[in-house]
């Protein structure tokens, strides 16, 4: 039996769609179960992804110099980087492009891959080793 004035409801239960969206609308307060469920679902998406979805970012599986590179500056120009001829893998008979690129490449662990070759020179120091000098900037 009832008492006059009470409200004898049952909670209307809400369909699936109703809780889906309020999921994506995040209409739980903090502490509700529906809020620790998407807390753990956001949780799991950042440190399970990685592992099955591959985004491209491992780091270059180009060896670095074996030989110390200087890098100076231009006067606000630039940068002039020395390298070892025995860092710079070149092919045999290189085109200027060929030797742009593999200095790029050789230098590329100092200046990252954002980085525009201008010239370059080879040069002989007192004990006959021959490096190469290179000018560039960003």
């Amino acid at each position: 039996m009832t008492e006059p004035g009470s409200n004898n409801q049952t909670p209307q239960r809400r369909t699936l769609k109703q809780v889906l969206l309020s999921y994506f609308y995040w209409t739980y307060p903090r502490g509700n179960f529906h809020y620790d469920v998407l807390v753990t679902v956001i949780l799991l998406f950042i440190f399970v992804t990685p592992h099955l979805w591959n985004y491209g970012d491992k780091p270059s599986s180009a060896t670095g110099p074996t030989h110390p590179i200087k890098v100076e500056g231009n006067d606000g120009h630039g940068v002039i980087i020395s390298v070892q001829a025995e860092d710079v893998n070149m092919p045999a008979d290189p085109t200027p492009k060929e030797v742009k690129k593999a200095l790029r490449v050789a230098i590329e662990p100092v200046t990252g891959d954002d980085v525009f070759v201008e010239h370059w020179e080879t040069v002989t120091d007192a004990q006959g080793k021959i490096s190469w000098k290179v000018w560039a900037h960003r």
